[in-house]
């Protein structure tokens, strides 16, 4: 035992007493795990509750069914049942212990050993447990004080732990950035630098999602550059370098001095070299949905220049007008602050109303009325008098253009 877990207020939420009655928590059968623990030994908020269980998954449905705890086999083929308590979800795992890996997935076996099933866990700082009612921890690989000398450590030989599942090494950085000091445990770097080739063997769909993740950190430089020196990214993510370690803590700090939210999307094209076509090819390599691919590219392509943030933004939408405006060093950070609540309004005149004027119909009211726009938004978006007046102007150039 290592210490007492401290008190925190989501052990105190409706309906989880009950779940611990249901898996005879006062018997030792189940324990809090994971990041719960670990974030409230830092003062952290907890949002997500994971329990591991001695007891088999199917006893854990039927004893949760019959307290009248809604049970979702989510994962219960690795042995994970989500149990629904007055709305709260908890995610309640069976010990388990790995038969086999393939750098890619597990073939597991179920156990009674708690020692075990930490140890098939990736970090020391996330095999803590913790029982519900004494709120004792158990810690078998010195998690404890990993956390407190903020020490990010693979349990046991890091390569091993990563030979079990590549996306660990991204999963080191990660946890780095949020949990670790600057300088990382030189044995996990090592092991994370000589595997790195073995990135290429996962999914593309895991890669963005855990490198996404990353970028969602509040401090994630450090890892990064560590990354970008030690060659990690260059398998699955050569475009990155140096320059978009530059990039982005440029754009952190236009984040932090406009008040606007981080993006990892956003931080993702600061990495990446200022050209649309990188930006696609990355987009559609990690497999990004359709919309983050668009906003990449959106990004990353060249502004006109001259424009104004509304103009922008009414010509690429506000989402990328943000996004390029924190991108570029050269716009004020305070020129975003037109564009906070703002919604681009919609051209107060129609092609029919130019027809009305005279223009006959045809190819030259599309025309027209492209120029009727663009005049409006380069006046400011003025008002129907105005708008009405530029319509005039336009048709009777059209007019006479055709004499």
């Amino acid at each position: 035992m290592t210490g007492l877990l401290p008190e925190a207020p989501w052990q105190h939420r409706p309906g989880l007493d009950a779940l611990l009655a249901a898996l005879d928590a006062d018997r030792g059968l189940a324990r809090y795990v994971g990041g719960a623990v670990r974030d409230t030994l830092l003062g952290l908020p907890v949002s997500d509750l994971d329990i591991a269980t001695a007891l088999s998954p199917q006893a854990v449905v039927e004893r949760l069914e019959r307290a009248g705890i809604k049970a979702v086999p989510t994962g219960i083929d690795h042995g994970t049942i989500t149990a629904v308590s007055s709305g709260s979800p908890v995610e309640i795992t069976t010990l388990r212990r790995d038969v086999s890996t393939d750098g890619r997935r597990a073939t597991i076996a179920y156990t009674q050993d708690w020692r075990e099933d930490a140890a098939r866990r990736d970090f020391t700082i996330n095999a803590l447990y913790a029982d519900p009612l004494t709120r004792e921890i158990t810690d078998y690989f010195g998690g404890v004080e990993d956390l407190a000398q903020r020490r990010v450590r693979f349990i046991g030989d890091p390569a091993a732990r990563i030979a079990e599942d590549h996306l660990r090494i991204l999963r080191y950085f990660r946890f780095l950035a949020r949990f670790g000091r600057e300088e990382p445990d030189a044995a996990s770097y090592e092991a994370c630098r000589t595997a790195a080739n073995s990135l290429m063997a996962l999914s593309r769909e895991r890669i963005a999602d855990e490198l996404l993740k990353l970028l969602a950190t509040a401090a994630p430089l450090r890892a990064l550059q560590l990354m970008v020196d030690g060659g990690i990214l260059l398998p699955v993510l050569p475009e990155v370098d140096a320059g978009g370690i530059d990039r982005l803590e440029a754009l952190m700090t236009r984040e932090a001095a406009s008040g606007i939210a981080p993006s990892p999307v956003r931080r993702l094209a600061a990495l990446l070299p200022p050209d649309a076509a990188v930006a696609d090819a990355v987009g559609a390599r990690l497999k990004l949905s359709n919309k983050a691919r668009k906003r990449l590219i959106v990004a990353l392509e060249p502004s006109s220049g001259g424009e104004s943030p509304q103009a922008l933004a009414f010509r690429i939408g506000v989402e990328g007008a943000v996004d390029r405006l924190l991108l570029d060093p050269a716009a004020p950070v305070d020129s975003l602050a037109a564009l906070q609540d703002w919604t681009p309004p919609t051209l107060p005149i129609g092609g029919g109303a130019l027809i009305a004027r005279g223009l006959p119909a045809g190819p030259d009211v599309a025309r027209a009325l492209g120029e009727v726009r663009d005049q409006w938004v380069a006046e400011g978006f003025p008002g129907a008098d105005r708008v009405a007046a530029i319509a005039d102007q336009t048709v009777s150039k059209f007019q006479r253009a055709r004499q």
